[in-house]
């Protein structure tokens, strides 16, 4: 695997790879990696020539200076995870390389409903930032194909957003959850659970299921109800559980048996802020 920390030196490399007509495949992360980021550099493999990941704790896309602080860093154990997984390319720049001046840090996306509801209402701003991180690093690796994790579902439809606005032709693959043995979704964030929390954190994922094993017409505001009162006297401060369209996340009401839906759920645990999704 080769290390890049400049984009300058990145750029020349992909673009003497991309003229022997090779395929690029890219999986951008925050680092923290676990075996649900190695997933994605395993899908990018199986279906393109070199694999490039990048490490960025993108700063402006936190809500909260304390929460920027306390993200996990595992770098040395993130490098030889992707190693032994096969990655080619690893770009890990540093703030400066991304945002050379506080100019850099402000630019407006037009990304219409998709930042007004679910994470964009309780994170206000949070997918600007990611817009603003992700534009640069398309910009710098220009990928033929780039890989999401499908715990991230309105991100990766942010994301999709992005390209289009971008007017580039990158394919975007969405890749299933990975979960733990007890159903919780593999998180960087993860690593600051207890292990009663850990416990705790995959009744969300129960209660997905349950919804799903149980939605008929019309019945589905009675069992979010019931899940969010369940949920909450078990310790969680629910931020949102709502039923959408797969499609473009329009919020639903009444559950039509023959429609793509996601369920998503949003929840706090002591100071841990997780999210889960499930299609039905």
């Amino acid at each position: 695997m080769i290390l890049f920390k400049h984009s300058k030196d990145l750029e020349t490399f992909l673009q003497s790879i991309r003229k022997e007509g090779n395929a690029i495949g890219f999986v951008p992360t925050m680092g923290a990696l676990h075996k649900g980021h190695l997933s994605l550099i395993e899908r990018s493999k199986a279906t393109n020539n070199v694999t490039v990941a990048s490490i960025f704790v993108n700063p402006v896309q936190f809500n909260s200076k304390e929460d920027f602080v306390k993200y996990p860093s595992t770098i040395d154990n993130d490098v030889l995870l992707l190693e032994e997984t096969g990655c080619d390319i690893l770009f890990m720049p540093s703030e400066k390389e991304i945002y050379p001046d506080e100019i850099s840090k402000h630019k407006h996306f037009e990304l219409g409903h998709l930042e007004k509801i679910l994470e964009g209402k309780f994170r206000p701003g949070h997918f600007q930032g990611v817009c603003l991180v992700v534009e640069k690093l398309l910009t710098i690796i220009k990928p033929d194909n780039l890989y999401l994790g499908q715990k991230d579902y309105q991100q990766c439809l942010v994301v999709k957003k992005l390209i289009t606005l971008m007017k580039k032709d990158i394919t975007v693959i969405i890749c299933p959850i990975v979960r733990e043995a007890s159903g919780l979704a593999m998180s960087s964030r993860n690593l600051r659970l207890n292990g009663e929390e850990k416990t705790l954190a995959s009744l969300l994922n129960k209660t997905l299921e349950n919804i799903k094993d149980s939605l008929s017409n019309e019945n589905f505001s009675e069992l979010k109800n019931i899940a969010i009162s369940n949920l909450e006297n078990k310790g969680f401060k629910i931020d949102y559980l709502e039923l959408a369209n797969r499609a473009d996340l329009t919020i639903i009401k009444d559950y039509k048996k023959a429609e793509t839906y996601i369920l998503l759920i949003a929840a706090w645990l002591n100071d841990i802020r997780l999210i889960d999704n499930l299609y039905c």
